[in-house]
């Protein structure tokens, strides 16, 4: 069965031009693409006049919770909810039970994937056995079994030996690591951002220097080392400011922004809110516009999720009870684009390229582009398409997000993964 996607406007190379696409369903690859392809190139033709066409999103940086926190969430239910966001490759975080901390875990994990995945799920294997920070994983057989990168994500690790050690070894191995930045010590019991609306709530503050004065330790391990290191959801003014200093320095570090940073500070926090609380937390105004402002410039490489799914019970405690952390993967197009796209702020290719090709080049993965003998992995987006964010319609199992409510347009309407639409119909809303 050949398909023909017919009418839009494609993403590719950064550029958005005219392009007919014959998708083959048997093969899951892309047969032809060119400005205009005949209906009898195909078996079946899909008006896609109007629309975009753009690379499958990819997000490195979800947290499924399989295996051990599946009333959280599941391989099958965030990788359905990952379609319904456009997203067509998702990097797994380790923090489930049992960690994938050995080649025997890292193995049994991709045959759960296997079994229940709906898009691609590339693993992460953690910096150390049960992320406990004490002893060193083996990098090359977690490498060998599959393992995208390594991180001991949630944790952050807290010897600067340990983690010498680690990217020496990761080094070696030609294995990325990304790093969780949090120096325990400088946490105080904290909850929300040491700032206003801590102490207005009187909860515990979280200083911007737990996360910063990690970054700063870890880009010179790894000038040291040669590792190629990569930040996770940074957050700070003086994050930017320290990997903005490393890159210049030649230093192989990267790094991610997540949705929320960049739409919210701590001023949008209405009250005691567990749905406003994650790690790290919204910090100031002043270091949201740092965050936009190194996004922009290239300080920041792509955009990542950080999807971290909780039950509707834990996220109904309050903040200093509740755990840390939001969805994202099925708001993340559509409150970007609103927010910044339409408002002017972000160019539409500069979008699609921080959720699919700049994360694609960060870690050398041979996703996000499309081409003739490419696999067909693509999002088909309405820009027109308005409505409003409904938490009890998504997918994913965790409900848990500040922007229920919000008015948005732009929205997948047809994910395809391996030339097939994985994207149910009743799933767009």
């Amino acid at each position: 069965m050949k398909k023909l996607y017919k009418g839009a406007r494609v993403y590719q190379n950064g550029k958005l031009i005219r392009q007919d696409l014959v998708v083959s369903e048997v093969t899951g690859l892309i047969e032809q693409m060119a400005v205009e392809l005949s209906h009898d190139t195909a078996d079946e033709t899909i008006d896609v006049s109007g629309l975009i066409i753009s690379p499958g999103f990819i997000d490195v940086h979800v947290h499924l919770r399989e295996p051990g926190g599946e009333q959280k969430e599941t391989i099958s239910s965030g990788t359905k909810a990952a379609a319904k966001g456009g997203y067509t490759t998702v990097c797994a975080m380790p923090n489930t039970r049992p960690v994938p901390d050995t080649k025997e875990q890292m193995e049994t994990l991709q045959a759960m994937i296997g079994r229940n995945a709906h898009v691609r799920v590339l693993p992460y294997g953690s910096i150390t056995i049960r992320e406990a920070g004490k002893d060193l994983t083996d990098a090359e057989a977690l490498k060998q079994a599959g393992a995208f990168a390594l991180t001991d994500d949630g944790v952050g690790v807290q010897s600067a030996g340990m983690m010498y050690r680690a990217m020496k070894q990761a080094a070696q191995a030609g294995i990325p690591v990304a790093a969780h930045c949090e120096d325990n010590s400088l946490l105080f019991g904290g909850h929300l951002h040491a700032g206003r609306k801590a102490e207005e709530l009187n909860i515990n503050g979280i200083l911007s220097t737990t996360e910063s004065v990690h970054i700063a330790r870890d880009v010179l391990l790894a000038e040291e080392t040669g590792a190629h290191y990569h930040v996770c959801h940074v957050s700070t003014e003086a994050s930017v400011r320290v990997i903005r200093d490393a890159k210049k320095a030649g230093i192989h570090v990267t790094a991610e922004v997540s949705p929320h940073h960049l739409l919210l500070n701590e001023d949008d926090i209405p009250g005691d809110d567990a749905q406003f609380k994650m790690n790290p937390p919204l910090r100031s105004r002043r270091d949201q516009l740092a965050l936009i402002e190194g996004l922009i410039d290239g300080t920041l490489d792509f955009i990542a999720t950080d999807h971290a799914p909780h039950t509707e019970e834990e996220k109904a405690e309050p903040i200093q009870h509740a755990p840390f952390g939001i969805t994202g993967l099925e708001t993340a197009f559509p409150l970007l684009h609103t927010f910044f796209v339409k408002t002017k702020l972000f160019k539409l290719e500069e979008l699609l390229a921080w959720m699919t090709d700049k994360p694609a080049n960060v870690f050398n993965l041979p996703y996000g582009r499309l081409a003739p003998g490419e696999k067909a992995e693509f999002t088909v987006l309405n820009l027109e398409k308005q409505f409003k964010i409904d938490a009890s319609s998504f997918v994913s199992r965790g409900k848990n997000t500040p922007f229920d409510g919000w008015e948005t347009i732009g929205q997948p309407v047809m994910t395809i993964f391996n030339g097939k639409d994985v994207l149910k119909k009743e799933e767009v809303k």
